[in-house]
């Protein structure tokens, strides 16, 4: 248990954000659910279309914070150059409510779906936001909370891409979508953490689902038709770090909601084309073979929520 907060205070304290990022970065405070709550948003430059900008949310894992995601992932480089909004979210002592029972938030049996909803509604406030264009992300506790937020807000969200999570048992068994999320999970099948294969995770965190039953559960929930021979990319070991990438694709979905299963070969609990914030010993390796935030970018950017669904 020690060894995991150590991991996830690292994960907290990774590389710096770009300074010209960060200084468009802004904190915003947030009372709901009886609650201060906050987080940080980024708005790129330059006037936002007519239909308005795409909003991405990015969820820390525990441990960590809103500005440890946003240093984490660097996810604003990518947003400037595309027109997107990135929102990052500030969990309760450091942590999710996302349905496992193992974290200080879920302890305390707080409303995290309500929060992040609250969120969008916020930054629609501040600045146009395409409401048929809003995605979540996460690693590790925020993936598993992004899969919640799958489950129980999936008339706001388009597209979602849990990352080092897979899915909790316990929410796998009550999740219904009132409507198809389009998913796309990346896993490392090296992860000390969060084992690929499923299981009891340590610390009394819960039971969770392999990452490949929680990719057939959501092709099942978004009544997928067929899974496609999943294929390697890019074809080789191309960055020499030991890692590869194998995607399987479920295709068919109603409102084509498909999903997406990046199986890291040899990655660990880590954001791939990120830092590697600790050693390999302890995380396992950081994949150079693809990098996260343009994997789930192309991913979301393909998907719509439709429009006569309301939230």
């Amino acid at each position: 248990m020690k060894a995991a907060l150590l991991v996830l205070a690292a994960i907290a304290a990774a590389a710096p954000v770009q300074p010209d990022a960060a200084e468009r970065s802004q904190t915003v405070a947030l009372l709901t659910g009886g609650l201060n709550r906050s987080y940080r948003l980024h708005v790129p430059p330059g006037n936002p279309p007519r239909a308005g900008r795409p909003l991405v949310l990015l969820l820390h894992g525990h441990g960590s914070t809103a500005a440890g995601m946003e240093r984490l992932t660097g996810f604003n480089e990518l947003a400037d150059r595309e027109g997107i909004l990135t929102a990052y979210p500030e969990g309760i002592d450091r942590s999710w409510a996302d349905g496992r029972g193992g974290t200080p938030a879920d302890r305390r049996r707080l409303d995290d779906v309500h929060f992040l909803g609250a969120v969008i509604d916020d930054v629609a406030r501040r600045t146009h936001v395409d409401s048929t264009r809003v995605y979540v992300t996460g690693i590790s506790n925020g993936g598993f909370m992004t899969t919640r937020v799958a489950c129980e807000m999936s008339p706001k969200i388009a597209a979602a891409g849990p990352v080092a999570a897979t899915m909790g048992e316990s929410l796998a068994a009550t999740c219904h979508p009132g409507r198809p999320v389009a998913m796309a999970f990346i896993d490392g099948d090296d992860d000390p953490l969060v084992p690929y294969e499923g299981g009891a995770l340590t610390g009394g965190r819960g039971r969770v689902l392999s990452a490949r039953g929680a990719a057939e559960l959501w092709a099942r929930l978004n009544t997928c038709q067929t899974a496609a021979p999943p294929k390697t990319i890019p074809p080789s070991d191309v960055a020499h770090d030991g890692t590869s990438v194998t995607l399987t694709e479920f295709v068919g979905c109603a409102e084509h909601s498909d999903v997406r299963l990046f199986r890291i070969g040899g990655g660990g609990h880590t954001w791939p084309g990120g830092q590697q914030y600790l050693p390999v010993a302890m995380v396992g390796r950081t994949s150079r073979n693809l990098n996260a935030n343009d994997a789930l970018w192309t991913f979301f950017n393909a998907h719509r929520r439709a429009p006569q669904s309301r939230p």
